[in-house]
C-alpha cells in the first residue's frame, strides 16, 4: 500500500493515517464503493472489498470507541460482535478489547438471540438505540440482551443518539452504515469524516449509493488517498 496524497509515502502507518482528532467528539463513515457509485453486489458490500480494504476496515474498528450500524445492515450483513486482535492491543490502551457495536432500529426488529447479542463481552455490550415508538414488549426484551437507549418520540433522533454516546465516552464514532443511516446522518450535520475505498469497477443496476434517502449538502475536502492495487482510499474531512 502507499500514500499517493498529499504526499507519496510507501507502507505508511495506517493507524498514524486514520488517527482520530483528539481534542473532540468525532463520527467517521466508513463505505466502499463501485467506480459508478454503488454501494454493494447483490445486496452486499463484500463484492466491493479487498485486502486492503479489509485491512483499513480492520484498523478502523480498532481505533473506534464503537461501531454504529443501522438495523438493515446489520440484518444483511449478518452482524456478529466486534472480535478482539492483537494488532489492537496498542490501540486499544486502556479501553475494552473490541468496540460495542450500537445499533440504529426504529422497530426493534431484530434477532435479539443472534451472536450479536449473546456473544458480545461483557465489557462491550451490543448497544441499541431506539425510540419511544418503538414496542414496549420489544424494548424490555431489549433490555435483557443489550444496553437500551431511548432517543426521540416517533423516530431515532440521531443528534440525541450520538449525544448520549458521547455521555457514555463513546466519542469517537464509526459508522459501518448502511446508505439510509449515513444519509440521515448527513442531513443531521453529523458526519465529520468520510473514508471511502472506491474499488476499480463498475456494476450499474440498482445497488443504493453510499448515502441514501434524505437529501442534504456536506462540503468535505481530500485530506488523504492512499492506493492498492487498483483500489482508492480516499478520506474527506468536513469543511
Amino acid at each position: 500500500m502507499r500514500r499517493i496524497h498529499p504526499d507519496i509515502t510507501d507502507d505508511p502507518d495506517i493507524p498514524q493515517a486514520y488517527a482520530y482528532p483528539a481534542d473532540r467528539p468525532w463520527l467517521r463513515v466508513n463505505m466502499v464503493a463501485s467506480a459508478d457509485g454503488g454501494a454493494w453486489i447483490k445486496g452486499l458490500s463484500g463484492g466491493l472489498s479487498s485486502k486492503g480494504d479489509r485491512r483499513i476496515f480492520g484498523v478502523l474498528r480498532g481505533l473506534s470507541d464503537v461501531v454504529l450500524a443501522g438495523a438493515a445492515t446489520v440484518r444483511t450483513e449478518g452482524y456478529g460482535p466486534a472480535k478482539p486482535r492483537e494488532s489492537w492491543a496498542p490501540l486499544r490502551e486502556g479501553r475494552p478489547a473490541a468496540p460495542p457495536v450500537a445499533v440504529v432500529t426504529r422497530r426493534l426488529d431484530l434477532d435479539l438471540g443472534s451472536p450479536l447479542f449473546t456473544e458480545a463481552a461483557p465489557d462491550a455490550r451490543t448497544i441499541v438505540i431506539t425510540c419511544e415508538a418503538a414496542p414496549k414488549d420489544r424494548r424490555t426484551e431489549a433490555a435483557d440482551r443489550a444496553e437500551v437507549i431511548v432517543a426521540g418520540d416517533d423516530r431515532v433522533e440521531l443528534d440525541l443518539a450520538t449525544a448520549a454516546l458521547h455521555e457514555r465516552g463513546l466519542t469517537r464514532i464509526l459508522c459501518e452504515g448502511g446508505p439510509r443511516l449515513n444519509g440521515q446522518l448527513a442531513a443531521a450535520g453529523l458526519i465529520d469524516e468520510l473514508c471511502l475505498s472506491v474499488s476499480p469497477m463498475l456494476i450499474g443496476g440498482g445497488a443504493a449509493r453510499i448515502l441514501n434517502g434524505e437529501a442534504g449538502q456536506t462540503d468535505l475536502r481530500l485530506a488523504q488517498v492512499l492506493e492498492e492495487e487498483g483500489v482508492l482510499f480516499c478520506r474527506y474531512i468536513r469543511e
